[in-house]
């Protein structure tokens, strides 16, 4: 099945919508003196690997999003093609949010159930793609992958800092 176009622009610009909420909460605070004293767990990965990460996934959203929403319309499943659209906004939301819990409001224990919460999210995500176009969305189990990953990390980076002080800057 061909992707149209205009539904990849329509995936990768919300996709790219949500990469650009998440990057305003955390590019001012990724040197700030608060971020730096945070004690990390040692498998943290060096932070470059988070923007090569982030823009692939966002790329497999998009792509696979649109192929999927395309393939919806194709086989006029109207009724799953209304439900995958909240399902993408939903993850999409959550996905920004968890920045703008860990590093705009420095709530560690809800930027861990956030990831959680976009674990789930992006796991259903991948299960409905893969489930409408088979093999070709498979790609998009990394994203589950990937946030699960992140909720290990951000999980245990507040357990490391529960006992702290929130401090600004």
């Amino acid at each position: 099945m061909d992707v149209r176009l205009r539904t990849v622009i329509a995936t990768a610009t919300s996709a790219a919508a949500a990469a650009a909420v998440g990057s305003l909460a955390s590019q001012p605070v990724i040197s700030s003196s608060w971020y730096v004293r945070l004690r990390k767990p040692a498998y943290q990965p060096p932070r470059i690997v988070f923007p090569l990460v982030w823009s692939a996934l966002y790329a497999d959203i998009a792509l696979i999003s649109a192929a999927t929403i395309d393939e919806l319309h194709y086989r006029q499943r109207s009724v799953d093609l209304p439900s995958y659209r909240r399902a993408l906004a939903l993850n999409l939301v959550l996905n920004a949010g968890w920045s703008w819990f860990f590093f705009n409001r420095h709530a560690l224990g809800a930027s861990a159930a956030a990831a959680a919460a976009l674990t789930a999210s992006s796991a259903d995500l991948a299960r409905r793609s893969i489930a409408v176009g088979g093999a070709g969305a498979a790609p998009l189990a990394l994203y589950p992958m990937w946030c699960a990953f992140a909720s290990v990390l951000s999980t245990h980076i507040w357990l490391l800092n529960r006992r702290r002080k929130p401090q600004r800057g």
